[in-house]
């Protein structure tokens, strides 16, 4: 990977990880139109790290209490201040990981056709209208229960299906539980940390057994690219919220569908 190239994918990762919009839809798009290789395992682990580490920084004190409280209430064997939150994060992670462990295979091969690309992104992008239209309440983060969370992990396992968006069927899953824009974004940001951090652990792990070279500049250009541009999405995000609300996505996600069925058939 040269150097534009590793700037340009972070840039890409960072942006789309966290909105709507599905990364691994533009990732995998990316190649395929650019005539590039394929950026391979070892880029991809150090674009998961940055975007992990950006979700961290961004809400250090949301974890900080959600870890910390979830600790304190395995000794008080009671819900301690955030750790119902804490541990609806962690149920709530459950689904993917298993769908992850049975399925990758398959997602990594059959599903990242260019057809599949087109109609996830159509699809989620009219659930998440209709989510944001018509099914969003007065519900915050304080209301969520394991019932929600396993709800938003089961969207959450279905986003490992490219173009999907894990953000985007996460915050749809909670808008349709009554959740209101900012708590369903902020659980879909506090979800995405335990399953991010899980893809990085995977990736690190296939590097290690498979002796996979790993080019280093690229690796630290995209993690460094990707951090600093998913924490400028995530705080243009919820910036501009309750302002346009989940519109834009859908909007450039309706517009991505065409452009690509014109494109590639």
């Amino acid at each position: 990977m040269d150097f534009l190239q590793s700037i340009i994918l972070g840039i890409i990762q960072g942006i789309t990880e966290f909105l709507p919009i599905s990364s691994s839809a533009h990732l995998i798009l990316m190649p395929i139109l650019t005539g590039w290789d394929d950026q391979g395992v070892g880029f991809d682990l150090a674009v998961h790290v940055g975007t992990l580490l950006a979700v961290i920084l961004y809400f250090r004190k949301d974890v900080s209490e959600l870890f910390v409280d979830g600790l304190r209430s395995i000794a008080a064997r009671k819900h301690v201040g955030q750790s119902r939150l804490g541990w609806a994060v962690v149920v709530g992670t459950i689904p993917a990981c298993i769908a992850g462990i049975l399925l990758l295979d398959y997602i990594d091969t059959a599903l990242r056709a260019v057809g599949v690309i087109i109609t996830t992104t159509l699809v989620f992008a009219v659930l998440l209208a209709v989510a944001d239209r018509f099914a969003r309440g007065s519900r915050t983060l304080q209301d969520i229960g394991f019932k929600d969370a396993i709800i938003v992990g089961l969207a959450q396992a279905v986003a490992l299906i490219p173009g999907t968006s894990r953000s985007g069927a996460t915050i749809t899953a909670g808008l349709f539980l009554g959740l209101n824009r900012e708590s369903a974004s902020k659980f879909s940001f506090f979800m995405a940390i335990p399953i991010t951090a899980a893809a990085a652990l995977v990736k690190l792990l296939t590097i290690a057994s498979e002796s996979i070279a790993v080019d280093w500049l690229g690796f630290l250009i995209g993690g460094i690219v990707s951090f600093l541009t998913a924490i400028t999405a995530i705080h243009f995000f919820l910036k501009w919220l309750n302002a346009f609300g989940m519109w834009p996505y859908v909007i450039y996600r309706l517009v991505l569908a065409v452009v690509l069925y014109l494109l590639f058939f």
